[in-house]
């Protein structure tokens, strides 16, 4: 009698357990889960959250060393940094382009 109630549970336990992944299923379709909080316009938020925490941060560094970094009024020598002219075997030529345009082709130097 034990075997064949062993036996018999067994199909007794598939269909009971197919019988609760329906229901759950139907349960499920009928109560959607709330929205996850981790959807886009919460990642936007917390973009910009992150954004204005690190403006502020910048802010409060340039704050406390922008001073540092100011150009002086009155500058020691008027001319280009470098080696004075007179030290130097070649021609002054202007620093980089302060735009986005190309630079002019260098003058070819014969050996």
């Amino acid at each position: 009698m034990g075997d064949v109630l062993l036996a018999l549970s067994i199909p007794v336990l598939v269909f009971g357990g197919g019988i609760y992944a329906a229901c759950d299923c139907w349960w499920r379709r009928r109560h959607p889960a709330p929205p996850s909080p981790y959807t886009h316009r919460a990642a936007r938020l917390a973009e910009q959250d992150m954004l204005l925490l690190a403006e502020e941060i910048v802010d409060d560094a340039y704050a406390a060393l922008g001073p540092l970094y100011d150009a002086p009024a009155a500058s020691s020598a008027p001319g280009p940094a470098g080696p004075p002219a007179a030290l130097s075997s070649r021609p002054f030529r202007p620093a980089s382009t302060p735009d986005r345009a190309p630079s002019p082709p260098a003058a070819v130097q014969k050996p």
